[in-house]
């Protein structure tokens, strides 16, 4: 594959506001002078709230693959996503007649599909891993409490130790939060001390107990992150995921911009 933009795989659990962020993201690409195309990688989805550059759904059918092969909704889901693997090439070659700059990556709505199935790690080896990077999208109404935070950061790292690809965590939503919650999450985000604490001051629990093991286990391996506050509907925080980028990939300066005051 010739040099590509840099990919950037939209990955979170069903629900979490994938599509809409990616969709957001290639709205302020394009607001700021910035070349960038959206590719959607689930074959299920009925309705995107943006229209995709290139589409898996244009090579794989998922209510084809549940006649051809008699599967049930989950089943031809899986199957379809297998599939997609062996669209490499295609894909591939549509990317390279973009050449954009940065590719918007929407992966699937399960989780699963895409991570922990072999086909979602073929493709993120195809596509360039070194110019690669994970937004993992943490969905604010499963991370309002310590421990459900926590199990948010566990995914996280499961997902960065499946696909190896650098993460930057994305809090999606962040305008239904009222002021107080998004302010605990960002301090839970900021401080491992302060995370700890309020995950040791949850009810007496087994839950309790396990999620002290699991920050435990993520803060050894500095895995405690910064998480960004994005909403897909004010635009907040889009800039501070493309400065992420930037920092990671092109050491700050604007990748594929010729003229800074676009920025």
């Amino acid at each position: 594959m010739e040099k590509q933009g840099i990919v950037t795989y939209f990955v979170g659990t069903a629900g979490a506001g994938k599509s809409t962020l990616c969709g957001a993201t290639k709205d302020w690409c394009t607001n700021h002078g910035i070349d960038a195309i959206l590719v959607n990688l689930d074959p299920g989805v009925e309705n995107l709230p943006y229209e995709p550059d290139i589409d898996v759904r244009d090579w794989v059918s998922l209510k084809e693959v549940m006649r051809t092969h008699g599967l049930g909704p989950n089943g031809a889901q899986i199957a379809a996503c297998d599939m997609i693997a062996l669209q490499g090439e295609r894909l591939t070659k549509a990317l390279e007649e973009f050449r954009s700059d940065y590719v918007l990556v929407d992966t699937p709505g399960q989780i699963e599909l895409f991570v922990f199935r072999q086909s979602g790690k073929y493709i993120t080896e195809l596509l360039q891993p070194e110019r690669s990077v994970i937004a993992y999208c943490v969905d604010p109404l499963l991370a309002k409490s310590p421990s459900s935070f926590v199990s948010q950061l566990m995914l996280a790292v499961s997902v960065q130790f499946r696909l190896q690809l650098p993460l930057v965590h994305l809090l999606t939503k962040a305008d239904l939060l009222d002021e107080e919650e998004l302010k605990g999450i960002l301090a839970w985000s900021q401080d491992s001390m302060e995370l700890e604490r309020s995950v040791q001051e949850e009810a007496e629990s087994m839950y309790r107990e396990m999620s002290v093991d699991l920050f435990r286990v993520i803060e050894g391996m500095g895995a405690l992150p910064n998480v960004y506050p994005t909403s897909a509907q004010t635009g907040d925080g889009l800039d501070d995921l493309y400065a992420h980028i930037q920092q990671s990939f092109g050491g700050g300066d604007d990748i594929g911009t010729e003229d800074p005051d676009k920025l």
